[in-house]
């Protein structure tokens, strides 16, 4: 069959090199892909903001399945999109439609549904300019730190974290009156901190049933210790050794099935992926966040674990038979570290030579923000995030290792990665 993945980062490479191990597949399209996906199939030069677009190729090129990799199609509603047109409609979308997707498109929608199907989250209110007073009020009532969300997408740095109330004030202001996030933070999500350790638990649903994929931990922080500014993700492993079967089993009684149950019970039929972003309190899993879609990079770590054909599973997933497959799972641990540009995540330079790609042994390497300098024909940096070195092995500290040890072997301008991936586990 004819897939086109939408998506251009490490999860979509991720996503690209394993869908095309499958013997199912005829023809892979990544739109708009980067240097590493060119080398998994067909890159399209697609604006993901334009489905109209993304309908003429899917009609030109008889695609017969689109996976949506990252959040803002889904949130803005790529897969009703489809359903509406006579014809692409017959053509499976994976990924959720908008009314699900906004479990991750507005954190407030998200906390409401919590509340309502009893799923443990921390205790929390959200404001807007109309309510600023009140959400200071609120504050006054928790202790520090405290968490302050912007509702809506903000590329994943739309959560602030403050030491102390004054702060904490100020930020909250920041994000009402002068819209630090944009739209974003039209709405703020004031909620108490929670003290634990986290993690991000994945399924598969297909609107009636569901699979759960290896789970994962990433590091958001820019510095050791997990220090400085959030990013997108500096690295992941998988998996992770705190979630034993005790605690996963909570985290299907609690989270798990309430939220298939909740998405039932409201009429919403949910068909991709969720991600539970999890906190560990006590022996206790709290959510901290929905996903409507695979994290990066967590995916960089989980995917590569996944014995199971992908294109198969997505099959399964458009014909609501998730419930006649089995997920099978590498024992083994994946490292996943990501090499970042200097400056990441403020302001960072592009167009860097990639150079030492090929001296990698023993290790995964899923480009992020990188494009082919099409003149020479070499991959150059195209994001804060440019690329991540994947290792297996049977222990952590060996995928570690090996994933450190070929990370120093590619090489540009400005490189940056943290050292300490794991050190908490």
């Amino acid at each position: 069959m004819n897939i086109l993945l939408l998506g251009s980062g490490g999860r979509e490479h991720a996503l690209a090199w394993k869908l095309s191990q499958s013997p199912l597949l005829t023809k892979l399209y990544i739109a708009p892909g980067n240097a590493g996906t060119s080398k998994t199939g067909t890159n399209l030069e697609l604006d993901l903001t334009d489905f109209h677009s993304i309908r003429d190729a899917v009609i030109a090129l008889n695609i017969n399945m689109v996976i949506v990799g990252p959040e803002d199609p889904l949130v803005n509603g790529i897969h009703d999109f489809f359903l509406a047109d006579q014809d692409i409609r017959h053509v499976p979308v994976i990924g959720p439609v908008k009314k699900a997707a906004m479990l991750e498109g507005s954190k407030d929608f998200a906390k409401q549904f919590m509340n309502r199907n009893g799923i443990p989250t921390a205790r929390h209110q959200t404001f807007d300019i109309t309510s600023l007073d009140k959400g200071i009020e609120f504050l006054h009532t928790l202790s520090a730190p405290y968490v302050l969300k912007a509702d809506g997408l903000a590329s994943g740095k739309g959560v602030i974290i403050c030491k102390d109330l004054g702060e904490a004030v100020k930020e909250l202001r920041h994000m009402l009156e002068d819209s630090s996030f944009g739209a974003a933070s039209q709405q703020v999500v004031i909620e108490e901190f929670l003290s634990g350790i986290e993690l991000s638990v994945f399924i598969l649903a297909d609107g009636k049933n569901y699979l759960l994929l290896p789970e994962a931990k990433d590091y958001k922080k820019i510095g050791e210790g997990d220090t400085g500014p959030n990013t997108g993700g500096m690295g992941s492993i998988s998996p992770v050794p705190f979630a034993d079967d005790i605690f996963m089993e909570k985290v299907k009684q609690q989270i798990i099935l309430p939220t298939m149950s909740g998405l039932l019970a409201e009429g919403i039929e949910y068909k991709g992926f969720i991600f539970f972003g999890l906190i560990k309190v006590g022996e206790d899993p709290y959510v901290i966040e929905y996903n409507c879609r695979l994290g990066d990079p967590e995916t960089e770590s989980l995917i590569p674990r996944l014995r199971n054909d992908l294109v198969q599973l997505f099959k399964a997933v458009a014909n609501q038979s998730l419930d006649t497959e089995t997920i099978s799972v590498d024992p083994q641990f994946a490292a996943s570290v990501m090499l970042v540009s200097n400056g990441y995540p403020e302001a960072y330079e592009k167009g860097k030579v990639i150079a030492g790609e090929e001296k990698v042994n023993d290790s995964l390497v899923f480009h992020a923000g990188t494009k082919l300098n099409s003149e020479k024909g070499h991959a150059v940096s195209n994001g804060g995030r440019v690329m991540a070195v994947t290792s297996m092995g049977l222990t952590m500290q060996e995928a570690l290792g090996k994933s450190y040890k070929n990370a120093a072997q590619i090489n540009f301008e400005g490189k940056h990665f943290r050292t300490d991936i794991g050190f908490d586990l």
